[in-house]
């Protein structure tokens, strides 16, 4: 019997080898491509990070910046002595790097609205207005205020429960920078410590000889410093950055300075914070480097004008 041998088409060695070589092509290829978009990603992530970071942290000096009194703003120097107004930083100038500046307290003076109790409206807790005919040189007058309610708004934002006897008054166009305490005292002509008499009464410490009462105050129970802390180097780059702190909750007029005051970290890894101010504006620049592998690091920098 005489069998019948089948004959079926297969790949012959070399078209194997082909195949197989074009898998390989086409798997590295591949692998490229996945490599590539991976790499995209983990950078546009990084960026939108740093990104976020940058603008939240500048606006919050914006915010803040917003409610500065005029002429308290000042840049001091990286020794943490010497000063100068934020319009007189010198040219090229690198070792005023710390941005610091008395608030008036929008909180108590933008606190209005309709009373739980009666639904009337409220007036803020500091009118900002005085009537100069009813005051003298140890107290202030002043209508339409409600200064018991910004006692408890100050010391539910203050350390401790001192409420009003840590703030100050400030009359326009009677105090620089020189005259509000950074420079380790205080003229009671030029920035006036006060206490609680009663709910539109300011109590103004004692002076010898007469004060002059203007029609118009601000009221502040704080300065802010945002200064460049932790020195250090990132793996890859070129040049240090720093920590950002911000110091609140302390009061030059009494002869403190802002390490006496609370303080919160802003924003780490710091490479550029710049601030220059002319009139009324002050103008920030920002910059954060973002580590996004080994020796692989990217820069995010934002830039806001704070007008007054």
């Amino acid at each position: 019997m005489i069998s019948s041998i089948r004959h079926q088409k297969a790949f012959s060695l070399v078209e194997l080898v082909i195949v197989i070589t074009i898998l390989g092509i086409v798997a590295s290829i591949g692998s490229q491509i996945i490599v590539q978009v991976y790499e995209s990603y983990v950078t546009q992530r990084a960026v939108h990070r740093s990104s976020v970071k940058t603008e939240l942290a500048i606006t919050q000096l914006v915010n803040r910046l917003t409610y500065s009194l005029p002429r308290t703003v000042i840049a001091r120097h990286d020794n943490g002595a010497s000063f100068v107004p934020i319009e007189s930083i010198p040219d090229g100038d690198t070792v005023h790097n710390t941005l610091e500046w008395i608030a008036y307290d929008a909180d108590g003076f933008d606190a209005v609205g309709n009373s739980p109790t009666t639904g009337q409206l409220r007036r803020p807790a500091w009118s900002g207005y005085a009537d100069v005919t009813a005051s003298t040189k140890d107290s202030l007058s002043t209508p339409g205020s409600r200064l018991g309610a910004l006692g408890n708004i100050i010391s539910n934002l203050s350390s401790g429960n001192s409420g009003i006897a840590n703030s100050a008054i400030l009359f326009p166009d009677t105090f620089d920078a020189y005259t509000v305490g950074y420079a380790g005292g205080v003229s009671a002509e030029n920035i006036h410590r006060v206490s609680l008499g009663n709910d539109t009464t300011l109590t103004l410490n004692a002076i010898a000889g007469s004060r002059t009462i203007k029609e118009h105050y601000q009221l502040a129970w704080t300065a802010y410093a945002v200064v460049p802390e932790n020195q250090h180097t990132m793996p890859g780059t070129e040049g240090d950055v720093w920590d950002l702190r911000l110091y609140y909750d302390y009061q030059p007029w009494e002869g403190e300075n802002y390490t006496n005051g609370k303080s919160q970290i802003l924003i780490r890894n710091v490479s550029v914070f710049n601030f220059t101010g002319s009139g009324s504006t002050i103008r920030l620049k920002l910059c954060q480097r973002e580590n996004i592998g080994e020796n692989l690091t990217i820069n995010s920098c934002k830039e806001k004008a704070v007008i007054r």
